[in-house]
């Protein structure tokens, strides 16, 4: 079973108007890599051009937030959920 991306309504229509998309990698970084050649649009989103995560996104892999030098290089096991939403900020 494949790892699934699911996504807020915001990035929906980034996504062809779906909730989940099925995904493909080992690690987090992989999984961004492969979405850059399915929904380019959406993995624009996530990622700056450096290549590392926007800093208003926020993943989280099976529950569990990603965030620090290693987060592209989270493990993500067959048929985990990978939960991005964007970061809340202000006052």
């Amino acid at each position: 079973m494949s790892p699934r991306l699911v996504l807020p309504a915001a990035l929906r229509n980034c996504a062809d108007g779906r909730r989940e998309v099925e995904v493909q990698g080992a690690t987090l970084r992989e999984v961004l890599d492969g979405l850059a050649t399915q929904l380019p649009v959406l993995e624009r989103r996530l990622r700056d051009e450096r290549g590392q995560l926007r800093e208003h996104v926020l993943v989280f892999v099976d529950g569990v937030g990603v965030r620090g030098a290693a987060e592209l290089d989270t493990p993500v096991r067959d048929g985990a959920e990978v939960y991005v939403a964007p970061a809340v900020s202000g006052g």
